[in-house]
């Protein structure tokens, strides 16, 4: 029986020397113990380091069989000894029941016969990864090359190497245990090998972490002499300073990978430029934009429908189409939370409420707004901006309105967007094509920003007078809702119900009870104005809320005040518009219809016939697609005069003068044909013309009548100056659902398809 002295992390190979601190009560008895005998004691690998008192199950069975050389003791209790390794052994049993442990042990050698040829190879193979693992280890010497070269016994040569590597201290004692020498030899290659490649990247990544560290302490030492120089210089701003907070705030904005790349490609510009050059004044221009760019910031969407219904009836009268399709859109928004391609185009006729109906809109969905006015706008850049190197250079007027409202999806409304020019700055429309197309707008590149921004959470709503004018390819990309004119009974609700309350509150006549009656109101509506929307109106209740206020302030005793149609000729003067003229009842005047950007009008057509040789004169800035009806209704008169009743000669007898009434306003289009038609059958007839009665719709040479346009603001006309039937053609009875439901009450629709339907209805004879 011999002490055994267990090792912690350590093993032990014959035929090495070495000293071991020993500090364990167990430890120290078990070498006193040895001591007092035959100085041997058996080394052994404990199996968890962590134990401090190891049993004897928890100590490995194979290990060394070592003679005690040399004591040192310490002051602390502790002692150092000095072993030589003799042989391999292992511990048959274990007695642990005295102060230390004894070990039953029995001696193991080598399995090894002769050097081979094979063995020397091996030999010689695990010297040259020794090498490698010495060259790549730090903590083991390089002499131990020259000690193993200098064993001359191989099993001694491989143990040295085994020993004095830096394999973990697992696998030698997994080697420890092969007493089959060749096993060993392969064994400690495989472990060796595999120890390198990792002692190879450990090393590769140490030298990365200190060239990074250099680099960081060589900064810090820069940044601190630039500090140094700035101070001494007088110069203002630290662009080191500058340029780290400009980087704390973008690292905060959480972009995109290659958006960051290039905004902190700008603050180490920043940093290498002096603080007081004008590039440095770009730079920082450019990075303050940036980072009060919403990139991540949104808005949450109240999406109630109800809760906007009430908005929009409160804030609007009428527009009960309009109302219907935005309480649609945001139906459908709250299903499809994420929904895109939804961009309104409102159109209508100015003074309708199309930019109100669009605040309202954001009112309604707790967006913020913004309004974009692109009347008279023909500078690309305005859209996608300046490039950030010329001087002056600014942002587009997108990236500067999601800047404005903080938030990255307002309600943006383009205003006016048929009012749009092109000139040698370029054509805005197609800069907007990108910005309004749900495809491309999720990476919106402007000029100044030079990164992508993403627009697809924006709503865009658009307006514009007259949808013609929007060119095609963006007029493509929206979804069109007209407003149409208001009626008369609108228009005096708007007054009563919006206008007056609003403008009363505007002039402080807030003290005084005001009433202003309901005839009153007609009469500045039907004698004061002739609009399609309200603004007009809304002015001259601010006339007379003008002149009120005055008297106010002039008799501080006054507490009502009344305002009667005679009150309103004396505060607005006499009336701006009279009736229409239109037609009386006389041969050769008809009432036509036309489409104007104001909304519809009543367009008489007259036709005077003069003893003559058929000369054709036209008067009232007629366009050139008018000219021609006037040439198709006389051609279909002239090849059908004879069924017609009319004179064949007719066109050699007489001179033709043709005028449409208010001469100073260009009218042009082809729905006038049926009108000029039945003006001149009427006057080679001498039959009158309903007067009653009105008409639109284009002539061919055969008599068949074609459909038209913009039928909805045409029978509004005819509503407001009190006709009661109206001639249409019989293609644009689909459009009748269109037409407000008090004009269908109002007035009688007669669908045609030939001039023949149309003269019959017309010509009274």
């Amino acid at each position: 029986e011999i002490p055994v002295l267990p090792l912690r992390g350590f093993v032990m190979f014959p035929g090495i020397t070495v000293n071991l601190d020993i500090g364990r009560k167990k430890s120290i008895l078990a070498v006193e113990e040895a001591m007092n005998s035959n100085q041997l004691i058996f080394l052994a690998n404990q199996k968890n380091i962590k134990d401090d008192v190891p049993e004897a199950d928890k100590i490995y069975d194979f290990g060394v069989l070592a003679k005690i050389k040399q004591i040192l003791k310490r002051t602390d209790k502790t002692m150092r000894v000095l072993v030589e390794g003799i042989c391999r052994a292992q511990a048959k049993s274990f007695d642990d029941s005295k102060e230390f442990i004894l070990a039953k042990i029995e001696k193991k050698e080598s399995l090894f016969l002769n050097d081979t040829d094979e063995i020397k190879a091996l030999i010689r193979e695990a010297k040259v990864i020794f090498a490698e693992n010495v060259d790549l280890s730090p903590q083991v010497p390089v002499e131990l090359l020259i000690d193993v070269d200098d064993t001359g016994n191989s099993v001694e040569t491989v143990d040295n190497m085994i020993f004095n590597s830096s394999i973990q201290p697992n696998d030698k004692q997994s080697l420890l245990s092969e007493l089959d020498f060749e096993k060993r030899i392969v064994k400690f290659i495989k472990l060796l090998s595999q120890e390198n490649n990792i002692l190879f990247y450990q090393k590769e990544l140490a030298l990365k972490v200190k060239d990074k560290l250099e680099k960081s302490q060589r900064d810090y030492l820069l940044r601190e002499q630039i500090k140094i120089l700035s101070d001494e210089l007088g110069d203002f701003g630290d662009p080191v300073t500058e340029s780290e907070k400009y980087l704390k705030k973008i690292k905060k904005l959480k972009l995109p990978k290659d958006t960051y790349e290039k905004l902190k490609q700008e603050c180490d510009n920043l940093y290498k430029t002096p603080s007081g050059s004008p590039e440095a004044n770009i730079i920082r221009n450019y990075l303050d934009l940036c980072v009060s760019l919403p990139w991540n910031k949104s808005s949450e969407d109240i999406l109630d429908i109800d809760g906007a219904a009430k908005i929009l009836n409160e804030e609007h009268f009428g527009l009960k189409t309009v109302k219907e399709r935005i309480l649609e859109f945001l139906s459908v928004r709250k299903l499809v939370p994420n929904i895109k391609g939804q961009i309104i185009c409102l159109v209508g006729p100015p003074g309708v409420g199309k930019t109100s109906i669009a605040r309202s809109l954001a009112k309604a969905i707790g967006k913020k707004y913004v309004r974009m006015s692109l009347g008279g706008l023909g500078d690309e850049s305005e859209i996608r901006g300046h490039r950030k190197t010329y001087v002056g250079a600014i942002p587009g007027r997108i990236i500067s309105s999601i800047k404005q409202c903080g938030t990255n999806n307002p309600l943006m409304l383009l205003d006016e967007i048929d009012k749009l020019s092109k000139d040698y700055h370029g054509d805005p429309s197609s800069a907007l094509l990108e910005v309004l197309d749900p495809e491309q707008n999720s990476e919106f590149y402007d000029r100044y920003l030079e990164v992508p921004f993403d627009l697809s959470k924006v709503l865009f709503v658009a307006t514009a007078n007259d949808k013609t004018k929007i060119p095609a390819p963006l007029y493509d990309r929206m979804e069109v809702i007209e407003l149409c004119s208001y009626t008369q009974e609108e228009k005096f609700h708007i007054a009563k119900n919006h206008l007056i309350p609003k403008q009363l509150k505007r002039h402080g006549i807030t003290n005084v009870n005001f009433v202003i009656s309901d005839k009153a109101i007609d009469f500045i509506i039907k004698f004061y104005t002739r609009e399609a929307g309200v603004r007009e109106l809304e002015r001259k209740i601010s006339e007379i809320m003008r002149k009120t206020a005055k008297k106010v302030v002039s008799d501080s005793k006054i507490d009502s005040i009344k305002i009667n149609v005679k009150d309103v000729k004396k505060i607005l003067g006499c009336e701006k518009y009279k009736k229409e003229y239109m037609a009386n009842g006389e041969a050769g005047i008809v009432n036509g219809l036309a489409w104007t950007a104001v909304g519809g009008t009543v367009l008489p057509v007259e036709v005077l016939l003069m003893k003559g040789k058929g000369k054709v004169q036209i008067t009232g800035m007629l366009g050139d697609v008018m000219k021609e009806s006037v040439n198709i209704a006389i051609s279909y008169i002239r090849g059908n005069a004879k069924k017609l009743g009319i004179n064949e000669d007719f066109y050699k007898q007489f001179d033709m003068h043709i005028h449409a009434p208010e001469g100073a306003i260009p009218k042009d289009g082809p729905s006038a044909g049926v009108t000029i038609a039945t003006a001149l059958v009427s006057a080679l007839t001498g039959y009158k013309v309903r007067d009653d009665i009105a008409m639109t719709g284009e002539i061919t040479l055969k008599g068949a009548v074609l459909p038209i346009g913009g039928l909805k603001e045409k029978t509004m006309a005819a509503y407001k100056n009190g006709l009661k039937t109206v001639i249409i053609p019989k293609e644009n009875e689909s459009d009748l659902e269109e037409v407000e439901d008090v004009v269908k009450k109002s007035i009688k629709f007669v669908k045609v398809t030939n001039i023949s339907e149309v003269l019959d209805i017309a010509i009274v004879k």
